[in-house]
């Protein structure tokens, strides 16, 4: 087997870094902002995606941005508003002139634009609304209108659509001769004469028909409609498990209003995973790299204040075993060992719960058994662990005993910190209470105060 060398130099990006902005490239766009060479700025960012012209200015600081967004001025288009961050985005918007805002808005696909407004104060909002045309406008307050986190404001209005009675023929002509498509569309939704979708069919399947072929005859066997007030986070799912590229979207009486495609529910995906990896950090969902220190500080304080509180929570259980620590100083040295085994592994078995708890894999007829198979999991690496400390313990201090006890003291927490790190995030979501957001404190609270407790508790009993 030949072994490939890396050969990049330290300029030339890692494989693991391909998609990231050159860092030359990146030096060469803010001196052509230095210098205020519009041309050469525009030269440098035409082949860049608009998604790699919304990290640049997002990593760039404020001052950098907008004079950027100056000088670029009229080539700047909606893209790249679509892209950013939403705090980013505020204050690009700010910086862009009122006809360039008006031109980028209008270039966006509506599912886009409501997703820009929803994160606008009301008076940005009337700004991109009034650059709208009257149709899209109206389209884009019926949009709002619904629930936040709805299927409604996650759809898109442009919809191709064709009589069920069509023919192949007729739906490509239709689609040849129509101005107003969608960029971007995988399917052809049939609809009857009430507009009640009833089935669709792909664009490879029609376009590989024979003209005379009757749509209803390419459609797809498997169809679903997406209930316009469902939550964003069902809707994802339902792409996620049935492995959906576009779905109609039905109002109360089952008329289509709009149409969710992949991309749009992978977004959401990706939203809840980021947001439940935050909240187990304790750290608010709308943080971003882009905010300032007050910003940061203010939500990060309140989980802050909660570790504390359960820190004093460890201590006092600790200062219940004060003379047993001064006669034993050993204890004091190996107690954060079992603590801290017990609190790592109750954040594995908690991560994975949390996020199964996500995707529906853990559910009421399964609960029973994945908290066995922690137990045992819990069980079985404290047993290996605890061999290899109880040595420790004997030949650090010359004490069979406490090595014993730690050993004890440490399979009995991981056992705990599997069963907690289970059973918490569970029932936190049976009573509706987001797992992600409430179960970290809870299991490394357990962990610390029942690791401390058994191993104080044992070598009072055992060793004194």
């Amino acid at each position: 087997m030949t072994t490939v060398k890396d050969e990049a130099g330290p300029d030339q990006p890692r494989e693991e870094d391909a998609y990231a902005l050159d860092r030359r490239t990146v030096a060469s766009i803010l001196y052509a902002v230095d210098v205020d060479d519009r041309g050469k700025l525009i030269e440098l960012l035409e082949p860049l995606h608009p998604a790699d012209i919304a990290d640049l200015l997002e990593q760039i600081n404020p001052y950098d941005r907008s004079r950027f967004i100056r000088l670029y001025d009229k080539e700047f288009d909606g893209d790249i508003l679509s892209e950013l961050d939403e705090a980013v985005r505020e204050e690009v918007i700010a910086v862009l002139r009122p006809d360039v805002l008006a031109e980028a808005v209008r270039e966006m696909e509506s599912d886009d634009v409501v997703d820009l407004l929803e994160d606008l104060e009301e008076p940005q909002q009337e700004t991109i609304l009034d650059a709208l045309e009257e149709t899209d406008r109206h389209a884009a307050q019926q949009a709002l209108a619904y629930p936040e986190n709805s299927a409604g404001r996650l759809m898109q209005r442009e919809i191709v659509m064709a009589p069920e009675h069509w023919t192949v023929g007729q739906a490509i002509d239709f689609m040849r001769a129509n101005d107003d498509l969608p960029e971007q569309f995988y399917h052809v939704v049939l609809i009857d004469p009430r507009l009640k979708p009833t089935a669709q069919v792909t664009l490879g399947k029609l376009m590989a028909a024979r003209r005379e072929i009757a749509l209803r005859d390419i459609a797809e066997q498997e169809f679903h409609t997406i209930p316009v007030d469902q939550d964003e986070e069902d809707v994802a799912y339902a792409f996620n498990q049935y492995h959906l590229i576009s779905a109609p979207v039905v109002d109360a009486d089952g008329r289509i209003v709009g149409v969710i495609t992949i991309d749009d529910a992978m977004v959401v995906l990706d939203e809840e995973y980021e947001e439940d990896m935050l909240h187990l950090a304790g750290v608010s969902n709308e943080s971003s790299l882009s905010d300032s220190v007050a910003a940061t500080s203010k939500r990060r304080l309140p989980w802050l204040a909660v570790n504390l509180c359960t820190a004093i929570c460890a201590s006092l259980v600790i200062s219940q075993f004060e003379a047993a620590i001064d006669r034993l100083v050993a204890l004091a040295i190996l107690m954060p060992i079992v603590a801290s085994m017990g609190g790592n592994a109750g954040t594995q078995s908690l991560t994975v719960a949390v996020r199964a708890l996500a995707t529906r894999d853990l559910t009421g007829s399964n609960v029973l058994r994945v908290i066995r198979r922690e137990l045992l999991v819990g069980m079985l690496n404290g047993l290996c662990f605890a061999v290899v400390l109880g040595i420790v313990g004997m030949m650090w201090f010359a004490s069979p005993m406490l090595g014993v006890v730690i050993g004890t003291a440490l399979v009995v927490n991981m056992i705990i910190a599997g069963f907690v790190g289970t059973v918490v995030p569970v029932a936190l979501d049976r009573i509706g209470v987001d797992p992600a957001l409430a179960s970290g404190t809870f299991v490394t609270t357990t962990t610390d105060v029942m690791g401390f407790f058994i191993f104080l508790g044992l070598a009072s009993v055992v060793l004194l």
